[in-house]
């Protein structure tokens, strides 16, 4: 019997205090969830985008240490490539040089012959 009475007076304060403080309907609290879901998930975004682009910026560290390891080892590579071939063509240079010696002295040789 207590328990009936007691579950009657909740029941009506309840009720009173529901129409005396426009208690939320079920829409609004279904559009509340939703932005507070909302709002965790942006958040939760927001925190993963900067870690993310916390490991674009180690990624383009390491890059950049590669390119300038391979920018120093063809540096170190083509110095004596270069002069290889700054050899080479002095070398070539040098026999047309000689061969042009050896013609205009055959040619004396003859006119001097003749």
């Amino acid at each position: 019997m207590h328990f009936i009475i007691f579950e009657l007076l909740a029941n009506a304060f309840f009720t009173w205090y529901a129409k005396s403080h426009n208690m939320i309907d079920t829409v609004q609290t279904v559009l509340l969830s939703v932005i507070i879901l909302l709002a965790v998930l942006f958040v939760v975004l927001g925190i993963q985008v900067f870690l993310i682009l916390g490991e674009l910026k180690k990624t383009l560290t390491k890059t950049n240490k590669i390119l300038d390891e391979v920018e120093q080892l063809t540096e170190s590579v083509s110095e004596p490539v270069s002069f290889i071939s700054g050899l080479l063509f002095s070398s070539k240079t040098f026999a047309t040089i000689a061969n042009f010696i050896r013609r205009r002295t055959r040619e004396k040789g003859k006119h001097e012959n003749e």
